[in-house]
């Protein structure tokens, strides 16, 4: 093995040995040397946690050179780098290093009044080295308000773009969140960042879900709900038994999509719509066991909430807010499941009325999944009274959006039409016929598109 070098011995000693600690220490004398004598770009030096990782080592490929040599030589100073990374002196240290003595063995004292002067200085050295330490910062204002803006931005185009793109967007900025939350910041923004790290991977298991990678999903959204927990962020922490329900619902377990809404149902969320979007769901998983008392109560219950609502979401909008044309959709597949000639009478009302709010938003802005799902429920509420050529504009309507943007959820619900479609008294007209014939053609390019998995 390589002898030790100073540089090992003089972090050892320092207690710089954990990469941050010491990245933080070599950007203050970065900004310090910067400030005094200059050139200002000099600010930004910072060091990769790989170099650090080598000099920690001993494994030396050459001296540093630069403005690493020129940042090392302040932070240990008077150690030059040629010196820094030699074999260490064998004495063990025995006063603070890094001082003005030669290299980093201790002064001679004359008496025991030096001595204590000596020690009551390096204590005040170490003080003072601890409150530089404790100001530093690896996250400002413009960094977080950067993330925020980026979030901003993906929750919004997230309902009208591919998903499999956004994945990878999102993934990366997740992945900047992390980062950040393992430096230090203030405990403000401490907060702060783990309500982003808790939206972005909410919004990672949405577009699990969306790719009918539901295992992925419910892991990325375990990971969202201890973010909001750590945050003690209500509306997080609802939105996010939300999604879990509602994966449920998809996956065939509406039980456990009950018991995940009523467990969000705990927590008082600080304004929004997430709350509405709970009742919602658990009105769906209600009818999916066929229990309309329990789930026609959820209904009024999203009604109320929506009558009562004053502020807008305190998270930041876009594909986790909850509004009013979604809820509509909901109350559609609701009382289609409930069944009988009324439910499918109040089914096609409110999926009409949902699909004419979809449109009446700009092109460019339509929750183009939730459209076509509320289409999907028209449909069938149509061929379910007999209307196979009211339904079939809806059907394609469909085909031609979720070739753009498919997800598993729709894809799912045109199969359930074919398979009603199938046995129903108008199968074999050319209208069926080419209706079948449209949505096979779909589905099998569809599943050559869709992604294998993602994490």
């Amino acid at each position: 093995m390589s002898p030790i070098t100073l540089f090992q011995l003089l972090i050892q000693h320092r207690k710089w040995t954990k990469y941050e600690v010491f990245r933080d220490r070599y950007r203050a004398t970065a900004q310090q040397l910067a400030d005094t004598e200059g050139p200002a770009g000099l600010a930004t030096a910072t060091i990769e946690k790989r170099q650090f990782l080598r000099w920690a080592h001993g494994e030396m490929k050459g001296l540093p050179r630069n403005e690493a040599r020129r940042i090392l030589e302040a932070m240990f100073c008077p150690s030059s780098v040629q010196t820094l990374f030699a074999p260490a002196p064998s004495t063990p240290p025995t006063a603070p290093i890094g001082t003005s003595s030669p290299e980093w063995e201790p002064q001679a004292n004359g008496g025991n009044g030096d001595l204590s002067e000596d020690v009551v200085m390096a204590a005040a050295s170490e003080s003072a080295d601890f409150a530089a330490w404790a100001e530093s910062s690896n996250c400002g204002p413009t960094t977080m308000e950067q993330l925020e803006a980026d979030i901003r931005r993906i929750v919004t185009t997230y309902p009208n773009r591919p998903v499999w793109p956004v994945f990878h967007e999102v993934r990366a900025l997740r992945d900047r969140a992390f980062e950040l939350l393992e430096g230090r910041q203030p405990p403000g923004m401490t907060h702060d960042l783990y309500v982003a790290a808790g939206v972005l991977c909410g919004v990672l298991a949405n577009a699990s879900f969306d790719l009918g990678k539901f295992p992925a999903a419910e892991t990325q959204a375990r990971t969202a709900f201890m973010c909001g927990e750590l945050a003690r962020h209500n509306g997080l922490r609802v939105w996010v038994r939300g999604l879990q329900a509602l994966i449920a619902y998809w996956d065939g377990r509406p039980m456990d999509a009950v018991r995940l809404a009523e467990g969000g149902a705990e927590f008082v969320p600080e304004q929004g719509t997430s709350l509405i979007r709970l009742h919602s769901i658990k009105a769906r998983a209600y009818g999916q066991l066929n229990q309309p008392a329990d789930a026609l109560a959820s209904l009024r219950e999203a009604e109320r909430l929506r009558d009562q609502l004053t502020a807008a979401d305190d998270l930041p909008g876009g594909m986790m807010a909850f509004p009013i044309e979604k809820q509509m959709f909901y109350t559609s597949t609701t009382h289609l499941w409930l069944g009988g000639s009324e439910h499918l009478s109040d089914a096609e009302a409110a999926a009409d009325e949902a699909v004419n709010r979809f449109e009446s938003v700009p092109p460019g802005q339509r929750r183009l999944g939730e459209m076509a799902l509320a289409r999907m429920d028209l449909a069938v509420a149509r061929l379910g009274r007999g209307d196979l050529d009211g339904a079939a504009p809806q059907v394609h309507a469909v085909l031609q959006v979720s070739a753009r943007r498919g997800t598993d959820s729709v894809r799912k619900r045109l199969e359930h039409f074919t398979r009603i479609l199938d046995r129903h008294p108008s199968s074999t007209s050319p209208v069926a016929i080419s209706l079948q014939e449209a949505v096979s053609a779909h589905q099998e390019r569809l599943r050559l598109e869709l992604p294998s998995g993602g994490k």
